[in-house]
């Protein structure tokens, strides 16, 4: 099958063609498609490509053995692969699976100084504490985090062109409400992408087939390599209690209150003793932190209780790969996003917006009903976003508006399964316009 799209290519387009570039780090869970892309971007834009994946060939561990410098890892590399080529200028070095030999790290610093190749490093760094390599590398490198495909990446992967996904946004700019046929074919397409998740894998097993056999068994097995990472990367942190703790994720989603609770994971766990496994499966890009505000308004960060936290999927795919057998007859069968208690609404929504680069918050008042169940912010205004299972009142979200308790808040968001619409002074708009929500904030 032709290559996915992805966003990340024009991150690596621009950065080729910035003259003072620095080496760059594509960083993020594990099968995101970050090799691929690198790779298809590295076949486009270079005569020579080095490759040097440590998982696969673990004897290019020994070219640091006379130094870090450029041209004595040239020398070694050329050593153990003469075939190599190394044309100044016109030369990519992609150093992938950088986890298995975080060192290679260190030599970044002399890349750029050398200034004769390009060079991309990439891995999932499954138990890696960055600071390593930030420390060798600071003010030599350029990072960037690669999550698992979006919404839009998925449209494309379709067949379907920024001039749609544009129609999407002008509606939504203009409070224009879609028409049947438009409402029909975007739900299909957002439900079918909630089902499959964003792992290319998963995704391009769909396209080429045109139906959802054999996803279901890729998304188990990419939960079971999960696990194996944890098993393996895992070094000096009880691997139990993170498989514990990852275990827990998706039951306790299900429940009413979705704040994270250690207690729940096992008798008598404490939160000192699961502190370093929760940040550890966040590092690793498995999932995503939504820490409770203590009040609701601006600034945002330093604004949470560090010890009040939802824990989502950062794949929605996976989520519904760990659900029981009924959930999945219901949601497949019967097209039912509302089961698992209203999990799987919350858990799109907050794979929707951490793929647009927001951090995720939310806020429950310990005295009262009033949730909010995520914030984002725009120059001057905190936004409440309220992701509905059903289209009833949101009595949270309107307290929050009207009461002048909340000075930063006056206006929101609500998502919902209905069409576009305008009143007391909150947008509505189906679900799968949620993948839009940052642009349309910034062109509103």
């Amino acid at each position: 099958m032709a290559y996915l799209k992805r966003k990340i290519d024009s991150l690596l387009e621009e950065w080729k063609n910035n003259k003072d570039k620095n080496p760059l780090i594509v960083k993020g869970a594990r099968q995101v498609g970050k090799t691929e892309s690198i790779k298809n971007f590295a076949k486009k834009n270079y005569k020579n490509i080095i490759e040097i994946n440590f998982v696969e060939e673990p004897k290019y561990k020994k070219i640091v053995e006379d130094g870090y410098g450029a041209k004595d890892i040239i020398k070694n590399i050329s050593r153990l692969a003469q075939n190599k080529k190394f044309e100044e200028h016109k030369t990519l070095i992609f150093f992938d699976e950088i986890q298995e030999f975080p060192e290679i790290a260190t030599s970044l610093k002399f890349f750029k100084q050398d200034d004769r190749f390009d060079v991309i490093c990439s891995g999932s760094l499954l138990g890696i504490n960055y600071n390593r390599i930030e420390s060798v590398s600071v003010g030599y490198k350029q990072d960037f985090v690669m999550s698992s495909m979006d919404f839009e990446e998925f449209l494309w992967a379709k067949g379907y062109d920024d001039k749609f996904i544009n129609e999407i946004l002008d509606k939504m700019i203009n409070l224009v409400p879609f028409n049947n046929l438009e409402l029909n074919l975007y739900n299909s397409l957002f439900y079918d992408f909630c089902i499959l998740g964003g792992m290319p894998a998963v995704v391009k097993n769909f396209i080429e087939k045109e139906t959802f056999e054999n996803t279901l068994n890729l998304q188990k097995q990419l939960i079971q390599d999960y696990k194996e990472d944890i098993r393996k990367y895992a070094v000096g942190i009880d691997q139990t209690r993170i498989l514990n703790v990852f275990n827990h994720i998706p039951v306790q989603l299900a429940k009413e209150n979705k704040k994270f609770q250690i207690s729940k994971v096992s008798s008598g766990a404490k939160f000192k003793d699961y502190r370093g496994c929760i940040e550890w499966i966040i590092d690793a890009g498995i999932v995503i932190p939504c820490y409770c505000l203590n009040f609701p308004e601006l600034p945002l960060k330093g604004n949470i209780d560090i010890d009040k936290y939802k824990l989502y999927f950062a794949d929605m795919g996976l989520l519904i790969a760990c659900l029981d057998e009924e959930s999945q007859q219901d949601l497949r069968v019967n097209k039912n996003l509302g089961t698992y208690k209203g999990a799987l609404y919350e858990n799109i929504a907050a794979n929707c917006l951490s793929k647009q680069s927001y951090d995720l918050y939310y806020y429950k008042r310990d005295d009262s009903r009033l949730e909010q169940d995520f914030f984002v912010r725009t120059t001057s205004n905190l936004v409440p976003v309220e992701v509905k299972a059903s289209n009833g009142k949101s009595k949270s979200l309107s307290t929050l508006i009207k009461s002048k308790v909340y000075p930063d808040i006056q206006w929101g968001i609500k998502f919902i399964n209905g069409n576009i619409g305008y009143s007391n002074n909150i947008y509505s708009f189906p679900y799968f316009c949620i993948f839009l929500l940052k642009k349309f904030l910034y062109l509103k």
